[in-house]
């Protein structure tokens, strides 16, 4: 069935590409489980296009670096070139031809096409490679090739592959209702893996550590070394090209580096290689002559701070599933080693994070509004959107203009859509030019913004973009291949001119570069415009409400500050800016116009009610005078929040008012309703209702003051008396506040502890024969009895019992020391008294 050259090399996946091929055309879906190295990416697209049969093969790969990788090996295999039989096709580069018949697409770049044309037409088959990465793209790409298949092309050939076992979920969306997918498996064949731990020294950073393991694994040949970004691949390769003793080629491998490279860095040379990765060489591609591996444990993935209106790419550990793929890159073609730079025994999760429940949902919300579903209803998911994300998205591409107010894409949406950028790029881009400003400057700031890469070791985007243009930085290159490839975009939406200012690299139209600079990054993330706090610390306020600290330089001299990238590291109280642009005022209002409102304020703040007229940039206060005429119910909810903050203790609590309020607790607990809780929780919910207990003072107070002259005795009482009826007035009745004794001394009651206490002189309670009650002689008192000096003697519920065996022996150590208090053998027959009188 699978038509192949028979010259081509007999990896693992040669044994079922029939079964494959057979799979497809029987049930039209199937999942194909090959660990690296099996053939997969590059034999099976082979073996489906030379089955025969009429339409495109599409293979869609994660990553750029791999689309790339695999069009070029398997039009190797063939002996024709790129762009023949084979093409691949990513963003700013299209190899592809009339003949081609396997085309080899990024997650991304498909999503556009499917967009503009839901039926494929021409394509018969679609491969979606290493769905176990679990991509945000790849992700979105499955659900909606199954929903184009089920409407519009019954007839389209769905194979999704994976590295893993976990074949069952991409087997049951494949398989829709008609039951699973079939799943093929094929056995790698790999040699062992010895693994050794290098976990890092006291406050080393993995840098340092990674070094250390490269130069032990070095033994053992070639070596591919995971690391978690480009940043950290940059100080590796520094220090390993430092130390002659390696004899090695050290090779970069990432998505940003130019083509040539990246090739480099996939041929087997005469010489040993250190190849220094990010996580593109995981699965995907083939690093050949590798005999160990060295792990950081680290990766970069997407993240969003929604508290904090912070996303990017944080650092995470690997997972369990990770740090085994990469390890087996050791064992491809000999016995191998792995190092990992981690502790022995560190705790792993079992697989990585899919990203659609960490990363910014804006792009996917706008590819679902295009898609005709903006919340993704009806399809099928492996994972589904998150609601809250997914909303913070669309809510950000209505106010970007992309989303009409029922959530329906407008045509400025699908122009923004049309630009493969994130929409708040694509947003700058579009109104960057609006302005007349040259389109291939505008595109060269959003070239930055969307590859922050580019600006090498910069923190003033300005500045980094100046470099750029001259040509003096490393990026230069690549930057002018983007920016031009923008500015083509741009023209192609009929959004910008008709063609480009005929300017020179480092000239402008007219416009300011530095102020071009910051307007352009002011409406990518205008939220982000800030201004400074703190002159000595360099702490700025941003729109959307985080603090971030500036480091030392001339960004710190300037008030408004456009920021283009900010992070935060764990355990930091601010936010820190990586990437920022100069700017003042009136830009900052314009780029963040759709932030700006004004009106009146009214909250509790520094510890009292502050109203006042605010004119507003998000959060960051243009200006504000006092407001002399608050809106009543706002003074009260401020007034609430006040005694959220800081309890009830803002009131005017008399000796009397504690009391009332022990006592009202405690025929709470004994009687139950209708007797009101009175407990810091529930005082305050009573006090948020309308009609609680300080409905009077809430709505005639108007600052901390009115609060503090609230007595809150009377308040709990007029409380009860409207709220509990007639049983407001047995207060004293069930609860006293004191209690006369038979000495006719009336001294007050404790009601704080679990029963109520009565503290009293042994001599005051003589002639009692019994213990006192309270709530209508339920609940006995606890009598506290002291000695004539006021020290506590005994404690008792039952006095009869006291009397008689407790009292023989308080008489007994007290009648010596207190000689001229009466002390008599029959207490209960006794005349009680408060002071002195003649032993007895």
């Amino acid at each position: 069935m699978a038509s192949l050259p028979p010259d081509l090399p007999d990896l693992p996946v040669r044994a079922i590409l029939d079964d494959v091929v057979r799979a497809l055309d029987d049930t039209g879906s199937c999942v194909l489980v090959a660990p690296p190295g099996t053939g997969k990416t590059t034999l099976v697209p082979l073996a489906l296009a030379g089955a025969g049969g009429a339409g495109r093969v599409l293979v869609a790969e994660p990553r750029r670096v791999a689309a790339r990788a695999a069009a070029a090996r398997m039009s190797a295999l063939l002996g024709t070139p790129v762009g023949g039989f084979v093409g691949h096709r990513v963003r700013g580069e299209n190899r592809t031809g009339p003949d081609t018949r396997i085309e080899v697409v990024t997650s991304g770049l498909l999503l556009r096409r499917l967009a503009a044309d839901p039926e494929l037409s021409g394509v018969s088959t679609v491969m979606l490679d290493e769905v176990h990465e679990r991509h945000l793209d790849a992700d979105l790409l499955l659900s909606l090739l199954l929903d184009a298949r089920d409407g519009l092309r019954p007839d389209l050939r769905l194979l999704a592959t994976s590295a893993t076992l976990a074949a069952a979920r991409p087997a049951a969306l494949l398989g829709g209702h008609g039951g699973p997918a079939p799943v093929l498996e094929v056995a790698a064949r790999t040699f062992d893996v010895a693994v050794t731990h290098v976990p890092p020294h006291r406050g080393e950073r993995i840098e340092t550590t990674v070094v250390r393991a490269v130069r032990r694994a070095r033994e053992h040949g070639s070596v591919l070394a995971f690391l978690p970004g480009v940043a950290e691949i940059g100080r590796v390769a520094a220090a390993l090209r430092d130390d002659p003793g390696l004899d090695a080629d050290v090779l970069p491998l990432h998505g940003r580096l130019p083509a040539s490279e990246q090739d480099a860095s996939l041929r087997e040379g005469d010489r040993p290689r250190i190849v220094l990765a990010t996580s593109v060489a995981e699965s995907s591609l083939t690093v050949p002559g590798v005999r160990a591996v060295v792990d950081s444990g680290l990766s970069r993935v997407p993240h969003v701070d929604h508290r904090r209106g912070l996303s990017g790419l944080v650092t995470r550990r690997v997972s369990r599933a990770t740090a085994t793929q990469r390890a087996g890159r050791a064992g491809r073609e000999a016995p191998g080693h792995a190092y990992r730079c981690w502790p022995e025994g560190e705790g792993l999760a079992d697989a990585p994070e899919p990203e659609i429940r960490t990363a910014d949902l804006t792009g996917l919300a706008l590819d679902l509004a295009a898609w005709g579903t903006p919340d993704g209803a009806g399809l099928r998911w492996w994972d589904a959107p998150p609601p809250g994300p997914l909303a913070a998205g669309r809510a950000v591409l209505t106010a970007l203009g992309a989303l009409d107010p029922a959530g329906d894409v407008t045509t400025r949406g699908r122009a923004i859509a049309g630009l493969g950028l994130h929409p708040r790029l694509a947003r700058a881009l579009l109104d960057g030019a609006a302005g007349g400003a040259d389109p291939r400057e505008v595109a060269g700031i959003v070239a930055v913004l969307d590859d922050d890469t580019l600006a090498g070791p910069q923190d003033d985007l300005a500045a980094a973009l100046a470099r750029l243009r001259s040509g003096d930085a490393p990026g230069a290159r690549r930057w002018r291949s983007e920016r031009d490839r923008l500015a083509g975009a741009l023209r192609r939406t009929g959004s910008g001119p008709a063609r480009a200012h005929p300017t020179r690299d480092g000239e402008g139209s007219g416009d300011d570069p530095a102020s071009l600079v910051a307007r352009v990054t002011g409406l990518a993330h205008p939220e982000r415009l800030a201004r400074r706090r703190d002159t000595s610390s360099g702490v700025y306020l941003m729109a959307g409400g985080t603090a971030v600290e500036v480091p030392a330089g001339p960004l710190r001299d300037a008030e408004w500050l456009a920021v283009a990238v900010a992070d935060r590291r764990p355990g930091q109280v601010h936010g820190r800016v990586r990437l920022a642009a100069v700017t003042d005022r009136e830009a900052a209002e314009t780029a963040g116009a759709a932030l700006r409102s004004s009106g009146a304020e009214v909250g509790w703040t520094d510890g009292d009610v502050r109203a006042r007229r605010v004119e507003r940039l998000g959060a960051i206060v243009l200006a504000e005078r006092p407001d002399p005429d608050p809106d009543p119910a706002a003074v009260r909810a401020a007034l609430l929040t006040g005694l959220c903050e800081e309890g009830t203790g803002l009131l005017r609590w008399t000796a009397g008012a504690s009391s009332l309020r022990e006592r009202l607790g405690f025929l709470h607990r004994v009687l139950g309703d209708p007797w009101p809780a009175v407990d810091e929780e529930s005082l305050l919910a009573s006090a948020a209702d309308p009609a609680g207990w300080l409905a009077g003072p809430l709505a005639t107070g108007r600052r901390r003051s009115d609060l503090a002259r609230t007595e809150a005795g009377q308040a709990l009482r007029g409380y009860l008396a409207a709220h509990v009826g007639g049983l407001a007035g047995r207060v004293d009745e069930l609860a006293p506040e004191r209690l006369t004794v038979p000495s006719g001394s009336r001294i007050a009651l404790d009601y704080s502890g679990d029963a109520p206490a009565l503290p009293v002189r042994v001599q005051e309670v003589f002639g009692w024969t019994g213990s006192p009650t309270v709530a209508g002689g339920r609940v006995p008192v606890v009598l506290h009895l002291l000695s004539p000096a006021g020290r506590p003697t005994a404690v008792t519920a039952d006095l009869t019992s006291f009397w008689d065996t407790g009292y023989p022996q308080v008489r007994a150590e007290l009648r010596g020391r207190y000689p001229k208090h009466a002390w008599p053998e029959d207490p209960t027959t006794a005349t009680p008294g408060r002071g002195t009188a003649r032993r007895i």
